[in-house]
């Protein structure tokens, strides 16, 4: 039996909400071809195995893909290595090196725009216009968003990632990542039902995400 921890990541500073996420510590343990099957079997938007704690060495498996970079998945396993007492100021994902950090309640990962999958990105006039975009539609990969106050910088904003098995994503950190890049500011997102994610662009061609993450259960898993 596998040890499973299920996180929410991304969540309202009250604990609700947030994006489900399975992180296998011993995720060595499951051989490749087994990977995409345990993430399918389980369902969350992404699943990870961590092959290397203390290199930070991890693959991501989205319910029908691996991916080689996503946000929520390097954001919570980032904190749950913290949280088993590993030093983590990065980790190794097929895309390349994530830079991770913490910050109070907030754990952060800085990557390159250019890892996130190919959303479009449509600005809608208004937070209400986005609330309004129905479920299923055919937008395909996109990153639907609006200002909820632009002089703040915070936005409303849906994400839906159909071709890996995701109708809608509850909270999106690599497009969020992208966002703060695209349009050169700091922005403070809520996604989904009530998800929070802070994200930023930085030097030399990154940008970083962040948010709070909480963990919701550890359970056996059958291999």
């Amino acid at each position: 039996m596998a040890r499973l921890h299920v996180l929410r990541v991304f969540t309202a500073a009250d604990g609700s909400h947030g994006n489900p996420l399975g992180v296998f510590l011993d995720g060595a343990d499951f051989s490749a071809a087994r990977r995409q099957d345990v993430a399918g079997d389980l369902g969350f938007a992404e699943t990870v195995f961590v092959d290397d704690a203390q290199r930070g060495a991890v693959r991501i498996f989205a319910p029908d893909m691996e991916m080689p970079f996503a946000g929520h998945p390097t954001v919570g396993t980032a904190w749950l290595l913290r949280e088993q007492g590993f030093e983590v100021s990065g980790l190794r994902v097929p895309a390349g090196e994530v830079a991770a950090r913490a910050d109070g309640e907030l754990s952060w990962v800085a990557a390159r725009p250019e890892w996130s999958p190919p959303f479009s990105y449509v600005e809608l006039a208004s937070a209400a216009a986005v609330d309004e975009l129905p479920l299923p539609n055919d937008l395909g990969l996109a990153y639907c968003w609006a200002w909820e106050d632009e002089g703040e910088g915070r936005v409303r904003a849906r994400g839906f990632v159909p071709d890996a098995g995701i109708p809608e994503d509850e909270a999106t950190g690599s497009a969020a990542l992208a966002l703060a890049a695209r349009i050169g500011r700091e922005v403070t997102v809520r996604q989904g039902g009530g998800s929070e994610l802070f994200a930023r662009p930085l030097e030399n061609g990154l940008a970083e995400v962040g948010g709070r993450v909480v963990l919701d259960e550890t359970r056996e898993y059958g291999r």
